[in-house]
């Protein structure tokens, strides 16, 4: 099961490793700064075309984003 939090913590991390702001990161995704927030935060999963919005906006490829999310999983286990 997918794990709304742990995607959520990737998604921040990333987004704080490469000095993006939320703000910015929204912007370029085209989604609300709070939606990005709520997704942070694990109280929102974000849908297929948002994820790949919120990857392309920090410059990275859905899929090596998706694999940040599967070793975070594996290593909660």
């Amino acid at each position: 099961m997918l794990d709304a939090v742990i995607v959520g913590k990737v998604i921040q991390s990333y987004r704080e490793k490469k000095g993006l702001s939320q703000e910015v990161v929204s912007g370029f995704a085209d989604i609300g700064r709070t939606h990005l927030s709520a997704i942070e935060r694990g109280v929102r999963k974000p849908t297929l075309d948002t994820f790949f919005k919120i990857a392309e906006a920090m410059r990275i490829a859905p899929s090596e984003l998706m694999k940040l999310i599967e070793i975070a999983i594996e290593s909660e286990k």
